[in-house]
């Protein structure tokens, strides 16, 4: 759809939806919008730099902080993956399963990437006592910086598409690329307030805060998977 050339272009592209899947929009001034969208924004919608129609691989870690390891030790909380989660060297890990993203200029639409990052059938864990709280199915949305997911307790479904985590692309590092990879690292994970309130009821404490920084994202997208959409 777009004017790509198909290489150096597609591999641009989704170097910049490996961007997206991290929240560039909460990086982005979003006052600027008015002087890059002029008269042409009036009369024509704008096109999207990069549109991704199927997105899969690699997968999205979280580097846990140390002060959430040490709030769910003195909660006693015990921290385990589901599915096809893992807990490797201090980060959760969930493979990048689907989604869709289009990237805009920014300034000319706010937000200026849109979409979703999915990880169907995996996730994490929180069990205490005979309690155990699986949270699963994450989903990506950049375009308002925060990350959903399914919630059960004890097998139980309790939400779906529940607000899990705020997101903070302020400390982001720049782009690199490995092969056929791109990577991106330095977004923040923050718990949120849904979920605190939620593991606090659960596990009977107060303990659990509203922006308790979970850990630091990084994320690795396989270039040469998904759809070129181009």
């Amino acid at each position: 759809m777009s004017t790509m050339n198909p290489t150096k272009k597609f591999f641009a592209s989704l170097a910049v939806v490996a961007v997206a899947a991290l929240p560039l929009a909460a990086c982005s001034s979003g006052s600027d919008s008015s002087s890059s969208s002029s008269s042409s924004s009036s009369s024509t919608p704008p096109k999207p730099v990069a549109s991704i129609t199927a997105l899969t691989g690699e997968d999205t870690a979280v580097a846990l902080d140390s002060g959430f390891t040490d709030a769910l030790t003195s909660l006693g909380l015990t921290p385990g993956t589901v599915g096809d989660g893992a807990l490797t060297d201090g980060s959760l890990v969930f493979p990048i399963t689907g989604g869709n993203v289009e990237v805009f200029k920014p300034g000319q639409v706010s937000p200026y990437v849109i979409g979703q990052i999915q990880h169907e059938g995996s996730g994490f864990s929180l069990s205490a006592g005979g309690t155990t709280v699986e949270i699963t199915n994450l989903n990506v949305d950049p375009g308002v910086s925060r990350v959903y997911g399914d919630v059960s307790v004890n097998g139980k479904s309790v939400v779906t598409s529940a607000y899990i985590f705020t997101l903070n692309g302020s400390t982001l590092k720049p782009l690199q690329t490995e092969g056929d990879t791109a990577i991106l690292e330095g977004t923040k994970v923050f718990v949120s307030p849904v979920a605190a309130d939620l593991l606090n009821q659960t596990f009977k404490t107060d303990a659990v805060t509203s922006d308790l920084l979970v850990g630091v994202a990084k994320i690795t997208v396989n270039t040469t998977s998904g759809d070129d959409g181009n």
